[in-house]
């Protein structure tokens, strides 16, 4: 029996919304908004100008800066403006807009047609770089510094993360039930650049069928599909470590020191189409979803397409939503507009009514201690909140391991006072950064 990490929450799933809805191809936007920053790391900088022809899989945007990721034309067309637009999670960001022509042309040289067992890792890892896969679950890390650990880190073992934990959605769920070969190549690909031959496929248990369909299409290659306790945050990568391979990441460490390399599914698919057919990231599964949504589904959509555009294919709003949010409702990003774009970490896109939402007055901390029961990483949420409140952030960091936090959410599910623990922590983090970058 497998044992499970301590804390955590079992919020209502909400997955009965999309999880029988086969994805669907979205029909093109007239015009997408494709922001130079859509990954962790050095933002791009955009070598496209108003009025250029691009077209589709064209790098616009790109850094010389290891960790980042070039930024890729979604649909053929000609740039109409290069300015700052509203983003997801950066509020403003530089972004190229371009109409599209209605053509869908790939740039020249794509797609193509490759034998991935026949290059090397360092050719596989130049291929990941190239186009410009990051973290699709949401984190967004660029991939190739992901797949290029230190000499001293001694890769073991892989991971492959179709938990899928967030209340709602379900992408990842119905991509493992339709693309099960590409995972599998996907998975296969990235084993091979990190030399390991022990693998895991960790999937909730409330996903009987792509545990069914993943552990009938990785038969005879020796990875393990193991069916995973449904506890949120299952999915958090030290959540997955701990449980299947048993290892623990030291406080301030990362997966790659207990010698573990985690990806998301979405990840492993774009391994997959860039090494073997050239095809950047340009498009992803969406889940869009809630009480607000006339007709909710899981949409292919082009990066850049906007969140007004993504909610109109799917019937727009049944009634005035309370909050839309960009990902999980557990670590998602509420919005203030639908005029931001779906960018390569875009999981789904959430509009609640007022039954979908616990809000309420925020007001002190009782010290009831529900915040510290469901923290997976064992930390004290209160405490953190209290400090970044007063600003004390220094003390956050140095005396209760602050950088430790996962921000999963699970201390504000259950706070009684409805504090916004998450966002204080947050907040003290980015202090500490800019601090940092002061110095």
């Amino acid at each position: 029996m497998l044992k499970s990490f301590r804390g955590g929450v079992h919020p209502n799933d909400r997955k009965s919304y999309t999880a029988s809805k086969s994805i669907e191809a979205a029909p093109l936007p007239n015009k997408v908004i494709i922001p130079v920053r859509q990954h962790i790391g050095a933002p791009c900088t955009p070598i496209v100008k108003k009025g250029d022809e691009v077209k589709k899989g064209q790098i616009i945007a790109k850094s010389d800066a290891f960790v980042s990721s070039n930024v890729h034309a979604s649909v053929s067309g000609k740039v109409v403006d290069v300015a700052d637009y509203p983003h997801s999670v950066f509020g403003m960001c530089l972004s190229v807009v371009i109409e599209n022509d209605g053509q869908d042309q790939w740039i020249e040289g794509i797609p193509v047609d490759r034998d991935w067992q026949a290059l090397s890792s360092d050719e596989l890892r130049s291929i990941i770089r190239e186009a410009g896969i990051v973290g699709m679950g949401g984190a967004t890390f660029p991939t190739h510094v992901k797949l290029a650990p230190p000499p001293d880190k001694k890769i073991d073992t892989f991971i492959l993360n179709a938990a899928e934990c967030e209340p709602y959605l379900t992408a990842d769920h119905r991509a493992m039930l339709e693309y099960a070969d590409r995972i599998v190549t996907g998975v296969r690909i990235t084993m091979k650049i990190l030399g390991v031959t022990k693998g895991y496929v960790g999937i909730e248990n409330n996903k009987p069928d792509a545990i069914s369909t993943m552990t009938k299409a990785f038969e005879g290659t020796g990875i393990q599909v193991v069916g995973l306790p449904t506890k949120y945050p299952q999915g958090a990568e030290k959540m997955l470590i701990a449980v299947l391979a048993g290892k623990e990441v030291p406080s301030g460490g990362l997966p790659m020191d207990v010698g573990v390399v985690v990806q998301n599914v979405g990840t492993v698919i774009a391994i997959a189409d860039a090494v073997c057919k050239g095809i950047p990231v340009i498009e992803r599964v969406t889940t869009i979803s809630g009480g607000a949504v006339k007709e909710p589904k899981n949409l292919l959509l082009r990066v850049g397409t906007t969140f007004k555009d993504a909610i109109e294919c799917c019937g727009g709003f049944s009634k005035t939503p309370e909050k839309i949010i960009s990902g999980g409702p557990m670590m998602g990003f509420a919005q203030s507009n639908l005029d931001v774009s779906i960018i390569k970490g875009s999981s789904g896109i959430l509009a609640l009514s007022k039954e979908d939402t616990n809000t309420g007055t925020e007001s002190a901390c009782i010290r009831c201690g529900r915040c510290v029961d469901a923290c997976p990483m064992g930390l004290n949420p209160s405490m953190l909140s209290i400090l970044g409140e007063r600003g004390l952030f220094e003390e956050a960091k140095e005396e209760f391991n602050l950088l430790d936090c996962v921000e999963c959410g699970s201390c504000v599910y259950g706070c009684p006072a409805k504090r916004n623990i998450v966002q204080y922590i947050r907040y003290c983090k980015a202090q500490n950064a800019a601090k940092a970058a002061k110095k």
